[in-house]
């Protein structure tokens, strides 16, 4: 992405006092478990939309597909959050590789995707909590609206005390997968599987029952199994050694995520039937339900549990929205009021501000499969570029202190880089009013940024210091 010309304003002496975040929160088993979190809630609720789309061939090729490209990138994120730890992440990898353009556009793209899954997870949970009965909740506003206060309040008190809670609510939400893993099991028959009778479509078969372009269609909800897992860079500045911790952490919740993914993708309609799955707003607790012939302690179980897996993605992702929004305006990109901070040392306006707007979001579609569809926009927008900033900073400073290095290097990430590109193309085949629509906001920022805000950047921020020490270092040599 072409470089573009910046100004950079003055500010006051005190700038940077009042945008500082706590440092040391978080060691690398807590940024796994951050990781974990941010996830989740996909394997819940969400990824099972992907059978009504390519059927249980078409949604396992587009989990190994995103699988893949996941991992991939995810070894390229461990050696960029090692080398560049600064709480924009991708918009700061991007902006040091690509430019204030690149590094915008990346940020832009990850703030999408962290503002509007939230919305999507607040639909599910309000879905959860329908299906239990619980206060006789028949429409599910005033759930998202107590979800978002409640979270949001919590994560206004401090990141340490946040990521604490999110960890015990994490761990509450892996004991319901084991659960369900253990239920199911038994119950297991592989022609639930392949349940869905087959269409018209080319290349329809009992495994690919909407053919070729159905395969396709469900790349968006293979994704959704490994949402987000991206953000953990996002911690670097509240982390105690983010050079060794970083790949530490975020290695370790992908691997985590890629069994539990498997095992639900399996196991669900394996129980179930791949059929009555595709509409289910609650598939694990259902899936149970429907193999004991009834409702059990265990389906209640998994129920319950299944909301704090949503919590834990919902509660979490909140936290990286703030952060990436947090950066951006520290450094003038966005109004830089947003990037204020209280005396815990959290950005409050980051929280409060995409909060609003998410929940909005979700009290007006009530369409979870939307929302999904907008934040996977953004995610695979943002996945192009940082995949093409990891190779780019290999060719444009090979010689930069890098504490872990990528295995297989630029192979590694320019497998991610296609599959990204891929994933993008499927999210117009999905749904092409979502991205089209999604596609017009990113846009109109990107004009916001061509036409005002690089013009009003703030060099004191840890992002932009990165980017004008390689420069400098770049004119000297």
């Amino acid at each position: 992405m072409a470089k573009s010309r910046v100004d950079y304003t003055k500010v006051d002496a005190n700038y940077m006092d009042h945008r500082q975040l706590k440092r040391g929160a978080a060691g690398w088993i807590l940024l796994a478990g951050l990781g974990v979190a941010y996830v989740i809630s996909g394997d819940f609720s969400g990824w099972n939309l992907g059978l009504a789309q390519g059927g249980w061939g078409g949604l396992l090729i587009a989990f190994v597909l995103m699988g893949i490209m996941y991992t991939c990138m995810v070894f390229g994120l461990a050696e960029l959050s090692s080398t560049l730890p600064t709480a924009g992440a991708g918009y700061g990898f991007a902006r040091r590789a690509l430019g204030p353009l690149g590094g915008f556009a990346t940020g832009m793209a990850v703030l999408i995707e962290y503002a509007v899954a939230p919305a999507a997870i607040a639909t599910f949970i309000g879905g959860y909590i329908e299906a239990l009965g619980l206060f006789g909740i028949t429409n599910s506003w005033p759930v998202y609206l107590v979800t978002y206060a409640v979270f949001i309040g919590i994560h206004l008190r401090g990141v340490g005390e946040a990521l604490k809670l999110m960890f015990v609510i994490t761990a509450i939400a892996v004991l319901a997968l084991l659960a369900t893993v253990v239920g199911l099991v038994p119950k297991f028959d592989a022609a639930n599987l392949f349940d869905i009778v087959p269409s018209d479509a080319a290349g329809a078969s009992a495994f690919l029952p909407m053919g070729f372009a159905g395969a396709l269609a469900a790349l968006v909800y293979g994704i959704w199994f490994f949402l987000a897992v991206e953000g953990v860079p996002l911690a670097a500045e509240e982390t105690a050694d983010p050079k060794k911790d970083m790949p530490r952490g975020i290695i370790a919740a992908m691997a985590i995520l890629l069994v539990f993914g498997a095992l639900m993708l399996v196991l669900v309609p394996g129980a179930a039937g791949a059929e009555a799955m595709s509409t289910s707003d609650n598939p694990l607790p259902e899936a149970l339900r429907i193999a004991y012939g009834g409702n059990t302690f265990l389906a209640d179980f998994v129920n319950y549990a299944g909301l704090a897996g949503l919590v834990a993605s919902f509660f979490s992702i909140v936290y990286a929205y703030s952060r990436q929004l947090f950066a951006l305006s520290r450094a003038g990109y966005l109004p830089r009021w947003m990037s204020l901070t209280t005396r815990w040392r959290t950005p409050y306006m980051a929280l409060i501000v995409p909060g609003t707007i998410g929940f909005l979001l979700a009290a007006f579609t009530k369409d979870g499969g939307l929302l999904i569809n907008i934040a996977v926009f953004g995610a695979t927008v943002s996945y192009v570029l940082l995949n093409l900033s990891h190779i780019v900073l290999r060719r444009k400073e090979p010689d930069l202190p890098r504490s872990y290095r990528t295995p297989g290097g630029v192979f590694t990430t320019g497998v991610a880089l296609v599959l990204a590109v891929v994933a993008v193309i499927a999210t117009f085949v999905v749904d092409v009013l979502a991205a089209s629509i999604t596609a017009g906001i990113f846009v109109a920022a990107l004009a916001y940024f061509w036409f005002y805000s690089r013009h009003h950047l703030v060099a004191s921020a840890p992002e932009e210091e990165f980017a004008q020490i390689s420069q400098a270092e770049s004119e000297i040599r």
